[in-house]
């Protein structure tokens, strides 16, 4: 029952699926309410996901409770065993696409949206300190990189301090790091 931009950062918070998603954002629920996941009472759904095929048949059916975070490494497997020539075709592009992920200083692997980012990079030049930043969404390998650093998570953001990694952003951890680097006075 996301509203178009929240499922829009959701898909490139997963890398950037070209699967096509449904908003059941207006007339509020009349879908979930279809597919017996709305909860009338409360003015929401669970969180729930099906995919269903080009041919309109439900090929996958995940429901959790509204608080539960569903496992988005196995909706991505679905997909992939549901359109495997789609699945080899994103693999192919990219494997192609592969860039090297920078090091060195100050790395900040964000994504836009991210409110939280948006208070890091504020952090950061409020001190005066050059960064670079990795768009996770967009940039290929980035979010491998991340979940291997935040224990197969994505985490935004995310920043790497001359090899030291720091998963979210903590302001009192991050100044530690940057002190030792001899960053931050």
């Amino acid at each position: 029952m996301d509203h178009v931009p929240c499922l829009t950062a959701w898909a490139e918070n997963l890398g950037g699926i070209s699967y096509p998603l449904l908003s059941d954002f207006w007339p509020h629920g009349s879908v979930a309410g279809k597919y017996g996941v709305l909860r009338s009472k409360e003015g929401h759904s669970e969180r729930a996901l099906f995919i269903i095929d080009k041919d309109g048949i439900i090929r996958y059916i995940d429901i959790h409770d509204i608080d539960d975070q569903p496992d988005n490494d196995v909706l991505l497997n679905e997909l992939r065993r549901i359109d495997p020539r789609a699945a080899a075709a994103a693999a192919r592009r990219a494997a192609a696409e592969t860039v090297e992920l920078p090091h060195g200083g100050i790395v900040m692997y964000c994504n836009n949206w991210c409110p939280t980012c948006k208070k890091a990079r504020a952090w950061l030049e409020a001190r005066n300190l050059p960064y670079r930043e990795v768009n996770i969404p967009n940039t290929p390998g980035a979010a491998d990189q991340v979940r291997l650093w935040a224990n197969g998570n994505v985490v935004s953001p995310t920043f790497d301090i001359d090899g030291t990694i720091v998963v979210d952003f903590n302001e009192q951890k991050l100044a530690e790091v940057l002190k030792q680097a001899n960053l931050l006075k």
